[in-house]
């Protein structure tokens, strides 16, 4: 597949990455920052272009009559809805992603149609890394939590610790625990490296466990992890730009919310746009101001200014200052891992989850979902069989019978409204959605195989 990137911010740049390692795509990034370009093209297998991302003379130097999709993701709204209009009046360029951060745009959805912008899927990192947070926030214990079939199932991820009802048991007595509740574990790291989730796999503290079940019962299945954690009351938000300002929105009719914004102009701002929440203007890592707003009390402590320095440093702070939960916005994910093995409970990279929302115009088959995990080195996805047993390698089959490559596992089946986990012997129907594991992404082509039609 070629797939052209056009923006080589941070975005730009882990996107870049993340496709650029699979062999079956071609990819080419624009820019306008040369060193930039030079500096990528010497880190991975991608080729580059520089100039303005909008100009036709550029998209064409770029490959976009040859594109399958491309993904717009500069700083700039108009150069991201303008280069799709380009690239689909003069190229037709078929799938067109674009970056759109600001509401006036995005909440005017009849503006992107072929008849008008031609932008076929546009995304708000803002807007999802606010959802995300708004989740992980509603269902404490959870360090990464992922939602399929439009809500119905969801893959969470939480850290087993001492005193949890199933740590030290193997997996196969989880059913004594989890009465009328089904759930089933998919993947369980220790010390950073994967285990396979056998029968007789013990979970043990420390480890992160991954997991599928309906989301109705995510939250049980994390208590039984761990101590069960009380429900959150008390938010502190160190940072009021636009992802602060959504996150204080939205959770400020369900908790007491407190906003600190170091600009006092900015902080006047936020303040008129919040009803319940009390915003203060002074810096989130001043020790006194944090003990003078009681955070030996705050359930949730949450970093989201610019500065990713100033969120790891006051989530810290905040954490030996007693708060109960912190979380710390990072832009490299290569630093959530260091991160989250200190005292910060959860390290969230734009970047990733981010990509995980345009992975899915992106595989091959009747892929409708894809979410990435560990920092890109697996995947969650969620695909739709269709078809006949005459022109598929699932429809027909028992999970047992499908040849999965190393790692990857069936989970859960949606078959119209209801949820079934996967065993070795539940059959595949056609419209079935499929949601599986991928714990080695480098396997991602052989998944997206058995989801094309065959000839019959």
């Amino acid at each position: 597949m070629k797939i052209l990137i056009l923006g080589a911010g941070q975005v730009g740049r882990t996107v870049a990455r993340h496709f650029s390692r699979e062999e079956s795509n071609d990819v080419t990034v624009v820019d306008n920052d040369e060193d930039v370009l030079r500096d990528l093209q010497d880190r991975l297998d991608v080729d580059t272009v520089a100039g303005n991302a909008s100009f036709p003379s550029v998209l064409q130097a770029a490959g976009a009559g040859e594109a399958d999709i491309l993904i717009a993701l500069t700083n700039s709204d108009e150069v991201n809805m303008m280069a799709c209009e380009v690239a689909y009046r003069l190229f037709r360029t078929p799938t067109k992603i674009a970056r759109i951060r600001s509401s006036e745009y995005t909440s005017r959805p009849q503006l992107f149609s072929e008849t008008a912008i031609p932008v076929d899927v546009f995304i708000s990192p803002e807007q999802l890394v606010t959802e995300y947070l708004e989740r992980l926030i509603h269902h404490p214990g959870a360090i990464q939590l992922r939602e399929f079939a439009s809500g119905k199932v969801s893959l969470a991820g939480s850290r087993a610790e001492a005193g949890g009802a199933l740590v030290g048991h193997s997996l196969r007595e989880i059913p004594q625990h989890l009465e009328q509740t089904d759930a089933r574990v998919v993947a369980i790291y220790r010390g950073g490296r994967i285990v396979p989730p056998e029968g007789d796999t013990v979970i043990e503290a420390g480890d992160e466990v991954f997991f599928l079940a309906a989301s109705e019962n995510v939250q049980r299945v994390i208590d039984e992890l761990r101590r069960v954690d009380s429900r959150v009351r008390r938010v502190l938000i160190a940072g009021g730009g636009n992802i602060g300002l959504r996150l204080a929105r939205a959770l400020e009719r369900s908790a007491q919310i407190k906003l600190i914004e170091h600009d006092p102009r900015r902080a006047q701002l936020v303040s008129e746009q919040l009803e319940n929440t009390i915003v203060l203007a002074g810096d989130a890592a001043d020790e006194e101001l944090l003990i003078e707003e009681n955070i030996d009390s705050t359930d949730v402590f949450v970093a989201i200014t610019n500065s990713e320095e100033a969120n790891i440093l006051s989530a810290m702070l905040a954490k030996r200052l007693g708060a109960r939960r912190v979380m710390a916005l990072v832009n490299r994910p290569s630093y959530a891992d260091l991160i989250e093995s200190s005292s910060i409970d959860v390290a969230i990279a734009p970047q990733t989850i981010t990509i995980g929302s345009l992975l899915a115009h992106v595989r091959r088959g009747d892929v409708v979902r894809v979410h990435s995990l560990r920092r890109g080195a697996a995947e969650a996805i969620e695909a739709v069989v269709r078809g006949e047993p005459s022109n598929s390698r699932v429809i027909g089959r028992t999970v047992a019978e499908i040849e999965l490559p190393e790692g990857a596992s069936i989970g859960a089946i949606v078959r119209g409204e209801e949820v079934l986990m996967a065993h070795h012997d539940t059959r595949v129907q056609s419209n079935d959605h499929l949601i599986l594991f991928l714990g080695d992404r480098r396997h991602i082509d052989a998944v997206e195989r058995l989801f094309l039609r065959t000839a019959p």
